[in-house]
């Protein structure tokens, strides 16, 4: 019997969860790898980033705005190098988002757990 295994592209009941919680990130705004993890009640900030790394509905599922707990940038689109956070960078100062000294996003723009959930003021 051939073994099948699932498509990166293709989505799955968990992929969809993570989708859905990326899409309520408002504009202007981002949130963390292990926040969103914990808006969806999953116990890994890296399966968050697998999920990402395959989103197949990009931009309308703005993977962009989910960065790394310290600020950070991290991947964009599975692909972690200059020219994949430049574009990262792009889209979230197109979008309002501002980076302090060091290029990480400046705590006033990150949605923790804590106030993921609701919309910002």
């Amino acid at each position: 019997m051939k073994k099948t295994t699932q498509s990166a592209k293709t989505t799955s009941v968990f992929r969809e969860k993570v989708f859905a919680a990326v899409s309520e990130i408002p504009v202007g705004f981002v949130t963390t790898y292990g926040s969103l993890a914990a808006m969806i009640a999953c116990g890994s900030a890296q399966a968050i980033g697998q999920a990402l790394r395959n989103n197949p509905f990009a931009p309308r599922v703005p993977c962009h705005r989910v960065v790394r707990a310290n600020g950070s940038i991290g991947g964009y689109f599975g692909e972690d190098s200059p020219a994949a956070n430049q574009r990262k960078r792009a889209l979230l100062e197109s979008e309002g988002v501002a980076f302090d000294c060091r290029g990480s996003v400046a705590e006033k723009f990150i949605l923790r757990t804590s106030r993921a959930n609701r919309v910002p003021e």
